[in-house]
Formats: C-alpha cells, structure tokens, sequence
C-alpha cells in the first residue's frame, strides 16, 4: 500500500514543480556559496596561521566573505519563501480537488461517512500532505546532489577523505530507510486513530443534549477519553521512533566527520597534506553530512503525509455515482413533467427500495407521495436530485433521460426544501442569498414575504443582518422551515421538491408553511412528500406507495371513497390526532 500512496503523492507535485525545481536551484546556489566560503576561509586561515601575513593582505579575501555570507542567507531565505508558497498552493489544490470529489459523490454517499473522519481528512489531512512536498522533496534532491558537489571539490585535493566521505554517506539514507519502515506502519496507524477520534468527539458533539437526557455523557465522555489516550500512546510510539531516528544519524555523521578529523590530523602531523586542503576539507565535512541529516529529519514529514494520505486516496479512489457524472444540457422549457418507467433503486447490498416504480409527476401543480416509512418516498426525491442513481428503468424529464443530462444543468431548474431546512452560520440574508447569490433587495424582500417570514424577520434584533448559529440556532422550527420555502421562491426553479416541509411544526406554523406552499406552486411541478394527512390535503392528485410500488393515486376524496391503503393511513393519522 505505500508504493501506491507515494506514488499518487509524487504524481500530485506537478502543480508545484516549477517551485520544487526553483527551491532546488537556490538550496545548490547555497551550496555553492558554501564551498567558496570554506576555500576562503582555509585560504585566510592559511595564510594567517602558516605563512604570518598580516590584516592588510587578507583583507580583500574577509571583504570577500561578507557577500558571500549576505548571499548565502539570501539564498536560505529565498529558498524558505519558495517552500512557503508551494506549500500553500499544493494545500490549496488537494483541498479543492477532495471537496470537488466529495461533492461529487453527493449527499447519499456523505450520510454513510463518519463527519469528524472527513473533516479530519480535509484540514488536517491535507496539511499533513504540505512537509511532503516542502520538505522532503526538496531535500531528498538536494541530499544525493550537495554532498555530490562536494565531493568534486574535495576529491582532487584529498582523495583520501573523499574516500572517507564517499563510504560513510550512504549509511545515513541505509538506516534512515531501515528505522523508518517500521515507522511508516506506526505513522499509519496513527492516522486511523485519529480519525476514530474526531469521528467519535464530533459525533459526540452533536448528540450532547440525547446523551444528556439519557445520562450517558459521561460514559461517551469515558469513550473519548479512552480514544485520546490510545492516540496519545500512537504519538508517542511515533516520536520515539522518530528520535530515535535522529540519533542515530547524527551518531554517523558526528563519527564520519571525526574519522575524517582524525585522518587529516595524523596526516598534517607526518606532513602528508597541506595545511590549505585540509582545512578546506575539515569545513566541509560537516557541511556534506547536513543535507542527508536533514533528510533524515524531514523523513518523519515523508511517514506523515503517507499516513494522512491512506484515507484521503481512499475518498478520491470512490467512484462517483453516474447520476453525478457531466451528460448533456438539459433542454430548456417553461414546464416539466417528470417520469418514472420501471425504476428499480437499492442502497448498496440491501433489499430494493423502490421496484419497478411507474408514475408521472405532471407540470403545474402539486403531487403528493404518501405511504408508510420505508415505502421509498425519499428515494424518489433522491434520485430526481442525482443524489443515487437507478439500477434500472428510466427517469425522464420531458422527454430526456435525466441520467444523460448535466446535473448542474437540471439543479439549475429545481429547488428542494428538506424535512428541516439546513441553516449555516451567518446572517439571515446570507443564508437566503445561497439560493440566488445575485438577487437584489426587492427580490429578497418578495420571496420572505411570499415564504409568510417577514414578520419574524423584521422581529429580529438586527433584521436580516441577524447573525444565526449552525443550523438556525435562535430560531424555531417553523421560522426555519419558512427561510427554506424563502431560498425556494428566490430561486424561482419551474420544479419544486418538498420532503414533508411541515415535520415537526406545530398547528399555526403549520398552516403558514401550508399557504406559503401554495403560493409556491403557481405555475411550477411540484412533488410534495407528506407524512401528515393536513399536508397530503395540499395536493391536486396524491400517490400511494407500498413497498417501492404505486399502489393507488387520485385525489384525496377519491382515494378515501377507495377504502385502501390510503384511507387507512388516513384513519390511523386521525386516531393518533
């Protein structure tokens, strides 16, 4: 699995590569300013030490140094803004490519997800990914490249601590490779612990108020802590290895550079070097370790980011659903009837919900799914959003095959108020204007007025400038639902699809839904899932569900003078009233 995933990281870097390739020039522009700065330093050092020369003839040589000292750090720092900008554009770049991704397997596939294991993929993921690229690329190329450079300078002047040099380098990547294949293992196992631990914590967020009222937030709380500690216990197997791993290769290399000490110090001492070269070589040495040392650090960045990358692989890798998939424009209209012929539709390995489905939703006015739960109403409005696709049969809008059209073409066309509005944080004119970013005030102020919602809107502190919590905290269910049925008159899409739009609300919010959804459906399709029989009563022709199946359809009187499923349901609703 870790060829693929590095594979798939590398494959990611093209985004990048003009800065990886920038970054590599000015870390070997840096390299080649230190060479200079050591042959300069063993030169004024030399000529000092060995030959007595005073301040006024190395002069020139320390008025040399300071450029090449003010270069250096210029390339340092270069190089460091050039890593900071390809870390944020590949951060950038991955983060829209999963959120496209995940949009595109659509809600139904969202619902099956834990929400703190996506989040955790999104943000922290993704920033796990950056040191990959910021840090170890860049010096995985510099490592095999600078000590390379160095040892064409030292080789003609020593060839006896090139030597040295050039068998002692390669046992810093060989135990660096050999310590970290075990890490990678542990890295991984990391990941996954904590994406157990935000799915866990998140979900325990949400549900808060159950577990309060069934007393069990503190054994969730017990939970969490347990997923806590076994991520800290992951963490630290983690950096022991990674210390580990440190030591060892700053143990080689402290002992390759006291070898090559020690061989130029008996050498100096016989008179079988120079002083000059074996200075020269003396401040080299630690400079041809540092970049695989640094290697060595940044390869705990490389385990992190094939950890991180595990889950994240695994969500691009799932395929979108081909209801989601580009077709072809929808042919535009001022109605539509909509279709089923023979829509047979599961979820995964489950019994089928919907079989061998037939029915017409016809254009200007309002059809009503009724039925038990489970019958397969939602399904219904699933498919006819692209959220799943059929297994089977055919779903026609006028006369194409929804499965052919663009889906942003026919979204275009169609506004969906759920069961309970989703309300993000924000002012109330934001979450209105998700409908219809580009409407003007008059158009804002119609749509609330025509949803019945001016008159709690007007109510609020601040108006439309109101800020509201996650999900529409500081409002009632009623006032939600009404900003749900306000984005759908602002959108003003020819089809209307409502999932039980009155769920929950009491009799007198109720009934103002009920007249905003009539004055919602002049002139539009609309297909209105009902659970309650008031709002059944909303339609001109009602159809029955049973089992994925059209069992009967008319309107309400006709369906109730039938005696079947419908007046039973009717009946059992006005005994439970």
């Amino acid at each position: 699995m870790k060829k693929p995933l590095e594979t798939w990281l590398l494959s990611r870097r093209t985004a990048i590569q003009s800065n990886l390739n920038l970054a590599l020039a000015l870390g070997l522009s840096g390299g080649l300013l230190i060479i200079g700065q050591a042959g300069l330093l063993a030169w004024i050092l030399n000529a000092v030490i060995m030959r007595g020369l005073g301040l006024a003839e190395v002069w020139p040589a320390l008025a040399l140094l300071l450029p090449v000292f003010v270069l250096r750090g210029v390339a340092v720092a270069a190089g460091e803004r050039v890593a900071c900008a390809a870390g944020a554009t590949i951060r950038r770049t991955l983060r829209a490519q999963l959120l496209r991704h995940i949009q595109a397997l659509g809600p139904a596939w969202l619902q099956e997800q834990a929400g703190g294991e996506l989040a955790n993929s999104v943000v922290a993921g993704i920033d796990a990914l950056e040191g990959y690229y910021t840090r170890w690329l860049p010096n995985r190329a510099l490592s095999a490249l600078f000590p390379l450079m160095i040892l064409v300078a030292v080789l003609p002047l020593d060839w006896v601590s090139g030597l040295v040099l050039l068998i002692t380098a390669p046992l810093i990547p060989l135990f660096m490779i050999l310590i970290g294949q075990g890490a990678e293992d542990l890295n991984q196992r990391q990941w996954r612990q904590l994406a157990r631990l935000s799915a866990r914590f998140l979900d325990t967020l949400q549900g808060l108020t159950t577990l309060k009222l069934f007393n069990a937030s503190r054994r969730e709380a017990e939970v969490v802590a347990r997923l806590s500690d076994d991520y800290r216990k992951s963490t630290m197997k983690v950096l022991r290895v990674a210390f580990l791993s440190a030591v060892v290769l700053e143990f080689l290399a402290t002992l390759g550079i006291a070898v090559v000490a020690v061989l130029i110090g008996f050498r100096l001492l016989y008179g079988h070097i120079h002083f000059q070269p074996g200075m020269f070589v003396l401040l080299l040495a630690p400079e041809f370790y540092l970049p695989l040392r640094t290697l060595g650090a940044h390869y705990h960045a490389r385990m992190e980011a094939i950890g991180a990358a595990e889950r994240i692989l695994q969500i691009l890798d799932t395929p979108v659903p081909p209801a989601c998939a580009t077709g072809q424009p929808l042919a535009l209209a001022s109605a539509y009837t909509l279709r089923f012929e023979d829509v047979a539709f599961a979820y995964g390995d489950a019994p089928p919900v919907l079989e061998a489905l037939n029915l017409t939703v016809e254009s200007g006015g309002i059809t009503a799914l009724v039925g038990a739960s489970g019958a397969g109403k939602s399904s219904v409005l699933k498919l006819l959003l692209g959220f799943v696709a059929t297994q089977s049969g055919q779903i026609w809008i006028n006369h194409q095959r929804l499965a052919e059209i663009d889906p942003a073409d026919w979204l275009k066309q169609v506004a969906w108020v759920p069961q309970r509005a989703h309300i993000f944080a924000g002012s109330v004119l934001d979450n209105l204007l998700l409908a219809c970013p580009d409407a003007g005030p008059e158009a804002v102020r119609e749509a609330v007025e025509l949803a019945g919602a001016e008159d709690f809107i007007a109510a609020l502190p601040n108006g439309y400038n109101t800020m509201l919590g996650e999900r529409g905290a500081g409002l009632s269910g009623g006032q939600i639902q009404r900003l749900g049925l306000a984005r759908a008159f602002l959108k003003n899409a020819p089809v209307i699809l409502l999932d039980e739009p009155t769920a929950n609300l009491d009799a007198h919010s109720q009934l103002l839904v009920h007249a905003a959804i009539r004055r919602l459906a002049q002139g539009r399709t609309v297909l209105l899932v009902a659970h309650r029989l008031s709002t059944a009563q909303l339609a001109e022709r009602i159809i029955v569900l049973e089992q994925g199946r059209v069992v009967q359809s008319g309107s309400h009187a006709q369906l109730l003078a039938a005696d079947g499923l419908y007046a039973r349901l009717a009946q059992t609703y006005r005994e439970c009233v």
